[in-house]
């Protein structure tokens, strides 16, 4: 009876990886076309296979899922609408709760469906075995058997969190950057934060609901959920042909963190000593994203995916991106081995926020590559939003979604390499040591 119960609260499981030795060959017509070609195709096929029961069923969620989704971010307009047409009564609201009532408790009825079908695969419950040991003992070895899954990466046990080897007691986040505040009496303060109170109100309001999805779309469940199939094959990749091994870091805000890392300090390539770490853009994951750059150079890499995208929970603001930064260099550091001097950050657009952060905060590291990235948000912002809107968006920017590389990047004293366009970066890349005065900024 544990186990159905298992099986009906379980995680979703999307593919059981395959030794590369056991994917299967090619066709040899193909191999005849593109000899350049690997004779072993990757197992992309590999996935899962559930039950009919558990099948249907999990068709049935995922669709109320993507409904819901789509309730959530319409929630203003048919709140609007339903206010305009009177039907905002006590009678017609308790009779909608009791429709939602009915189809949650028709939802619980599916998904213990879903629990028969997974009870009765022997496949699942082998998997849903190695889960519940490697969170019972944690050792090397079930954790080793359990990455041979891929599955909801909520249920993956945390493999290293941010307190291991830090001095700090407590969980307070790390520090940004921000602007001195100006000098003002008690009185005069207290009234100019009374006479920007509804800015402040409304800057915070922009920022947490379209402002930060418009600058991070990739959090976006909808486009997660369309871009599923791809991320599945991305893993796949990176585990089955690159040896990926993937991880779960809890930063200190309480956010997870989703990473991949790939190893190549055994080869013979003296870059494999080398590791990189990269930071995705605005829409990117770490399964298709900048990572296959350095991986084909022959380095070894790190990848992860930023708050709130894919397997990485939390929401990208520049708080918790700082603080998922820097979770993952101490990864690198203290777990795997790396030194800061044989690190380098490559950051692919939005990616250099936290690029140029790690490089401010740990000043020794090799070198930091930014791709296409920006100096300052606020003159991008204004060029998409209307004129009109330039207070507000000014202000929302600098207080909430404040994305200031150019300031973090004056910090750091080491070698940086900016690409800025398709010409540049068809070039060989040259270094540049930065040096700049930092006056007018505080660490807090």
């Amino acid at each position: 009876m544990a186990k159905l119960l298992s099986c009906i609260l379980g995680p979703r499981l999307y593919r059981v990886y395959r030794e590369r030795g056991l994917a299967r060959p090619r066709p040899i017509r193909d191999q005849a076309e593109d000899p350049s070609r690997p004779l072993l195709e990757p197992s992309w096929d590999s996935y899962y296979q559930p039950r009919t029961l558990e099948k249907h069923a999990d068709s049935i969620l995922a669709l109320a899922s993507v409904l819901w989704s789509i309730s959530y971010y319409s929630s203003p307009l048919a709140v609007f609408y339903l206010y305009r047409k009177g039907y905002l009564t006590v009678s017609k609201v308790v009779a909608l709760s009791h429709y939602v009532g009915t189809m949650m408790l028709l939802l619980a009825g599916i998904a213990c469906l879903r629990g028969i079908g997974r009870w009765t695969n022997p496949q699942y419950i082998e998997f849903i075995t190695i889960l519940e040991d490697a969170h019972r003992y944690g050792t090397p070895e079930h954790k080793k058997k359990l990455a041979s899954y891929n599955f909801d990466f909520r249920s993956w046990p945390v493999d290293f969190r941010w307190d291991e080897v830090t001095s700090r007691s407590d969980s307070r986040n790390v520090s940004l950057l921000r602007s001195e505040p100006k000098h003002r009496s008690a009185v005069n303060g207290f009234l100019h934060t009374i006479k920007k109170l509804p800015c402040q109100v409304a800057s915070f309001i922009v920022a947490h609901t379209f402002g930060r999805r418009m600058l991070y779309p990739g959090s976006v469940y909808l486009l997660q959920k369309a871009l599923m199939p791809m991320l599945l094959q991305g893993q796949a990749r990176l585990v089955e042909e690159c040896n990926g091994k993937r991880a779960k870091l809890a930063a200190c805000d309480g956010n997870e963190i989703d990473t991949m890392f790939m190893d190549r300090r055994e080869t013979s390539e003296p870059q494999g000593q080398k590791l990189v770490i990269c930071c995705e853009g605005n829409a990117g994951f770490y399964e298709v994203g900048c990572l296959s750059t350095p991986l084909d150079a022959g380095y070894s890499v790190l990848g992860w995916n930023h708050p709130g995208f894919a397997g990485s929970t939390g929401v990208p603001l520049p708080q918790n991106e700082a603080n998922a930064m820097d979770v993952v260099v101490q990864y690198a550091i203290n777990r795997l081995g790396f030194l800061p001097e044989d690190i380098i950050l490559y950051a692919w657009s939005i990616g250099g926020f936290t690029a140029t952060w790690a490089a401010m905060s740990y000043p020794d590291i090799s070198a930091l590559i930014l791709d296409a990235s920006f100096d300052d948000l606020v003159p991008l912002a204004l060029k998409v939003m209307p004129e009109s809107w330039r207070g507000l968006v000014t202000r929302t920017v600098r207080q909430h979604l404040n994305l200031n590389n150019g300031e973090q990047l004056c910090r750091y004293q080491g070698l940086c390499c900016w690409c800025a366009g398709p010409k540049m970066r068809s070039s060989p890349p040259r270094f540049l040591k930065i040096s700049c005065p930092t006056e007018g900024m505080t660490c807090s």
